[in-house]
């Protein structure tokens, strides 16, 4: 049974994908995996190992339906459904037993393949050492970034004092079918994530070919964000000023502001680190909140050149859009210089450094508005600078799941904590700090088929 939840989906996609020449695992019958160039193919599956959540899009605060013939417009079809119940915070977003999350999926998806690498890269033939360390060293960043999200959706945010006793997520690091899917403490699933990067760091190059392929600046930049989710602010701050001393380039949105057009696409963005993807139904449906388009301001260069009128009419409002990024118009959400600069900039207004924290500030600000309409921020307070760090971090971010993780790790700050109510169809709905909500429950699919997995409150 354990099968259906880390292993069938996998062996679908490898078969049925035709992007690419793929190999299969020996259990489905074609050629076993040999040749250490057999696990190099299977890392080259970027129709899998690109592509990250969907739902975070949706939940924060950076989203808000308001026009009633839009909130009238979504059907009963299982992909409203399941978007309605998550722009909800409804306790589950799965009306029945056999729906399947493609959020889950796609990162076990993920998790199987690099396990498959790690389990058999070093004693496959027609390799030398180091080729086999550096296929091997990109396997544990896909997992590590995987185990990441993967704990932001379906496990609490991590609290120092329960991280020990709160529950991950099923934590599989081999590509036994039958290992157990028991839910481990989420302090354990943390200290693989880490054990994964720092591991895989000394054989990483410091920038890659191709910003979807890890490489030292991804695995800092990745590590800077595990540790700010775990409130090692010093930490988070290191990593991404180490991250940011081998990739530190910004793009000034001066340059595209007649022609967005002409913004540099997925391939070519010398702000992304690490090309992960969010595609397909949610992103098309998302509106921008009012209190965001407020935040943002209508001089603001990310308001000009990053939303647009959804559905192109005002009736929708407007949502989160950027030319040129790729042929599918999908939604970038790895980590990227911009979001180094913040958590370096969160982790010195945390340690009563605001000059530092501010300098950082206005140096991303400067490339997000013209002259004419810049000027720089002050504080003149540690507590004042952090309240910038996290204004600015959802400017800079809106649009790709992240404030929905800002939320939920800011419930732990009494002066972020905050209640949030939305209304769809006149029913209104409320948020309240520390609420299980947080956490989104684990299909009950899944658990049907491996009992042993246990539901989240």
């Amino acid at each position: 049974m354990k099968k259906y939840i880390v292993a069938l989906v996998v062996v679908g996609s490898l078969i049925t994908s035709s992007c690419r020449k793929y190999v299969e695992i020996p259990a489905v019958g074609m050629h076993a995996l040999k040749y250490t160039s057999d696990y190099q193919d299977l890392l080259n599956n970027t129709s899998v190992l690109e592509h990250s959540y969907s739902f975070p899009l949706v939940s924060s605060d950076d989203v808000s339906i308001d026009s009633i013939k839009y909130q009238n417009s979504f059907t009963t079809q299982t992909a409203d459904v399941q978007f309605v119940l998550t722009y909800t915070w409804a306790p589950t977003r799965y009306a029945t037993n056999v729906e399947s999350d493609v959020d889950w999926e796609r990162f076990y998806q993920q998790i199987m393949i690099c396990n498959n690498v790690s389990d058999g890269v070093m004693t496959s033939e027609g390799g030398t050492v180091t080729q086999k360390n550096a296929i091997l060293a990109l396997a544990l960043v896909h997992r590590a970034y995987a185990y990441l999200n993967l704990v932001n959706l379906y496990a609490p945010p991590y609290n120092p004092s329960t991280a020990s006793t709160d529950l991950g997520v099923p934590l599989l690091t081999t590509a036994n079918l039958f290992a157990s899917l028991k839910r481990p403490p989420l302090a354990d699933v943390y200290a693989q994530i880490i054990k994964d990067l720092t591991t895989a760091l000394p054989n990483l190059p410091d920038l890659p070919a191709y910003n979807s392929d890890p490489s030292k600046a991804a695995a800092y930049a990745i590590l800077a964000e595990t540790s700010l989710e775990m409130r090692n602010f010093t930490d988070a701050g290191t990593y991404a000023g180490k991250a940011l001393a081998l990739q530190s380039t910004l793009i000034d949105l001066n340059t595209y502001a007649s022609a967005p057009g002409t913004l540099p696409g997925k391939l070519l963005d010398p702000e992304t680190i690490f090309s992960k993807l969010s595609s397909g139904y949610n992103f098309n449906k998302v509106t921008l909140s009012g209190d965001l388009l407020t935040l943002l301001g209508t001089k603001d260069l990310r308001y000009i050149l990053f939303t647009g009128l959804n559905f192109g009419t005002a009736a929708y409002g407007r949502s989160y859009y950027r030319q040129n990024y790729n042929s599918n118009q999908d939604v970038y959400i790895g980590p990227n210089v911009p979001e180094m600069m913040l958590i370096k900039a969160e982790s010195a207004a945390r340690a009563n450094d605001p000059a530092t924290a501010v300098s950082l500030l206005n140096a991303l600000r400067k490339k997000r508005f013209t002259p004419a309409d810049y000027t720089d921020l002050t504080a003149s307070n540690a507590a004042d600078a952090l309240a910038l760090v996290i204004n600015e971090r959802r400017r800079e971010l809106f649009g790709r799941g992240f404030r929905w993780f800002d939320m939920r790790r800011l419930n732990q700050d009494a002066a972020f904590a905050k209640t949030y109510t939305r209304v769809f169809k006149s029913v209104t709905y409320t948020l309240e700090p520390n609420s299980a909500r947080y956490t989104y429950q684990i299909d009950n699919k899944y658990i049907l088929l491996n009992p042993e997995i246990v539901q989240n409150p």
